[in-house]
């Protein structure tokens, strides 16, 4: 199952009580909580590429499956992490205490992102 393609945010479940536990400023928590945000990915194989535009934000990360990367994080800190992939629409990686969940379900892509006991979910739809 390929990622590639354009999502844009339908939902999303407790923004600001997890990007207040990430460290990011409250007024950039404000100016974020209401835009739908796009996330384009392109997906060659194991390698990804993963670009999110909200508003005038724009966040890009590369990687391949199972090899150690750097990824940026949404308060803007960059991280060595490793994306693994489970069954043939989950990716899967810990960052910082951190476990972020990327599923695909046919045009719907999941993502979950757990610190401590809070969870952090968005859901957007393939454009």
């Amino acid at each position: 199952m390929s990622f590639t393609g354009k999502y844009e945010l339908q939902s999303q479940e407790n923004f600001e009580p997890f990007m207040k536990a990430i460290g990011l400023p409250e007024d950039q928590i404000q100016k974020g909580k209401d835009i739908k945000s796009i996330s384009e990915i392109v997906q060659d194989g194991k390698k990804f590429k993963v670009t999110v535009t909200t508003g005038s934000k724009v966040l890009k990360n590369e990687f391949t499956i199972g090899e150690e990367s750097e990824i940026e994080m949404l308060n803007g800190e960059k991280v060595k992490a490793v994306v693994q992939m489970e069954g043939n629409n989950k990716l899967v990686t810990q960052v910082k205490g951190m476990k972020s969940i990327t599923e695909l379900n046919g045009d719907t892509i999941t993502h979950t992102m757990t610190l401590g006991d809070l969870t952090f979910k968005r859901v957007s739809k393939r454009i």
